[in-house]
């Protein structure tokens, strides 16, 4: 049963059971007639019982949902979605919430945070966001200006060549001078872009659109001239007191560059949410080739930049192994609004996630999400009004879908920005689904031909289209798929046919610009 409200359950209970397989997966450029529908990857610390490939992001009593290496496995890469039987019972902790519900349940928990907001200057704004509208505090442009270079005249043509009252002679008005003195009628004087315009004026004339008669002192317009033409009005783009963006809006160096413009020094904006990531498991390597069962860590390097990309302020992983008195007093001293974890999250020996969180008393907003890979990540707040925690499934595409299902609207609440409006394509060839669950697919984005079986002409996708193809790799354990995804697919249970429509979750260095703090392409 799916929770409608985020209501912190009051006690941490113990893992579900495992119900069920994950889907099968495609091929690297869609996966053709013979996709199979089986995984047969298994990675270290997975579950011995995982026959018919079933999913290891979500076998209880085993470490494999807490593993964060890339375990080793055949390249089939298909995350299977057949399910060969009834599913278990589940556990004490009951039904998974609905991959839906739990983002939006995480999005209403990062919006119901106490609003915080600081004042920053121009300079150290980018990448925030504003915590109140942008007001005009003057107009702009704020005075008449002339949007080219050339002649500013006054009446009809022809007219007397005039000189500038500024000083500068022959260079006529420039910008950056005070007002000048009024046009008499008939007369023209040079101008450049940008300078205010003078009273009387009609119109400005480019410069590659004028005559000048040196012999006679007369200027000739080469075209009509238009009342108003290449004048910037004082207040053409607003007024003092518009409001230019509202509270809510990124700030980008183009809001920068108006924010400038409408008069402000400094921005009010909310902080970016500190984030600390917590790394779990002894069996993890920081350099080198895996050895004597241990494997490289492949979520300490990624998840950083990974929270960077969404906006937050990250400090540097911490190892913490399988220790559970570090992870409490880890837990107990964090300072900042979201704490990650790695691993840890089901029953296991060592899985300390769930017993020290009971232990200190955190209340669970989610206990697992019916979505594959990734089921057995939580989201859960720490007492006395302490930071979240998001516990992620150890596995590396496990723990990218928790990323994206939990972490990333959280994150967007607490940081004010407004939810991502969702975002849909057409998928081209068939993607298997779970029986029971939504699953995630990496996907790329391509235009053109989509050749499949989604019409009666066999034309999926349709010829000049967008559509996505999904990618092969995409076993919970797997990153290679993920690596050169832009997105994941959202397949619901029982899969899509090719030309279907699907939604799409970009990841964050696919749809941000370069210039963002944090991102990268």
């Amino acid at each position: 049963m799916t929770q409608s409200q985020p209501q912190v359950r009051a006690s941490v209970r113990s893992p579900r059971q495992s119900a069920g397989q994950s889907s099968g997966g495609s091929t690297e450029h869609g996966p053709g007639p013979g996709l199979s529908a089986g995984n047969s990857e298994v990675g270290p610390r997975q579950s011995s019982d995982r026959s018919s490939g079933q999913s290891d992001d979500r076998s209880p009593g085993h470490s494999s949902d807490r593993n964060p290496g890339n375990g080793p496995g055949s390249d089939s890469g298909h995350d299977s979605g057949r399910s060969s039987g009834p599913a278990p019972a589940r556990g004490r902790r009951g039904q998974a919430t609905a991959w839906r519900e739990a983002r939006a349940l995480a999005a209403r928990a990062g919006r119901g945070a106490a609003p915080r907001t600081q004042r920053l200057s121009l300079d150290g704004t980018l990448g925030h966001v504003l915590a109140e509208p942008l007001a005009a505090l003057t107009d702009l442009p704020s005075f008449d200006t002339s949007a080219m270079d050339g002649w500013v005249v006054a009446g009809p043509g022809p007219w007397a060549l005039g000189r500038s009252e500024g000083g500068s002679g022959e260079l006529g008005i420039l910008a950056g001078h005070g007002a000048p003195a009024p046009l008499p009628d008939g007369e023209g004087v040079r101008i450049a872009t940008g300078a205010r315009i003078p009273a009387n004026a009609t119109a400005v004339i480019r410069s590659e659109h004028a005559h000048v008669d040196e012999t006679r002192g007369l200027l000739y317009a080469q075209r009509q001239v238009v009342p108003g033409q290449d004048i910037r009005p004082r207040g053409q783009e607003c007024r003092s007191g518009d409001q230019l963006l509202p509270a809510g809006t990124l700030v980008t160096p183009a809001v920068l560059g108006l924010s400038a413009a409408a008069g402000y020094d400094e921005l009010v904006t909310v902080p970016r949410p500190r984030v600390d990531v917590l790394v779990l498991g002894d069996e993890l390597l920081t350099g080198g080739l895996p050895h004597d069962g241990l494997i490289r860590d492949a979520l300490g390097p990624m998840i950083g930049p990974w929270l960077r990309a969404l906006g937050a302020e990250v400090s540097a992983p911490r190892r913490l192994g399988d220790d559970a008195e570090a992870l409490q007093h880890a837990l107990t001293t964090s300072d900042a609004d979201l704490v990650i974890t790695t691993g840890g999250t089901a029953a296991g020996p060592v899985d300390h996630v769930h017993p020290v969180l009971a232990k200190i008393g955190a209340g669970l907003l989610v206990d697992g999400v019916a979505v594959r890979p990734g089921h057995p990540m939580l989201l859960a707040r720490l007492p006395s009004g302490g930071p979240y925690l998001v516990g992620l499934p150890g596995n590396p595409l496990a723990a990218v879908s928790g990323l994206l299902t939990l972490a990333e609207p959280l994150l967007r609440g607490l940081a004010g920005r407004a939810p991502e409006e969702p975002f849909r394509v057409v998928v081209r060839d068939e993607v298997h689904g779970h029986p029971h669950d939504t699953r995630l697919v990496p996907v790329v984005h391509r235009v053109g031909s989509a050749k499949g079986s989604g019409s009666p002409g066999g034309d999926g996708a349709g010829a000049g289209v967008e559509h996505v193809v999904p990618l092969h790799y995409n076993g919970p354990a797997m990153l290679r798929g993920i690596a050169a995804a832009d997105g994941l697919a959202v397949v619901p249970p029982g899969g899509v046919r090719s030309g279907t429509e699907v939604e799409i979750l970009d990841l964050p260095w696919a749809s941000a610009t370069p210039w963002t703090e944090g991102c990268f392409t």
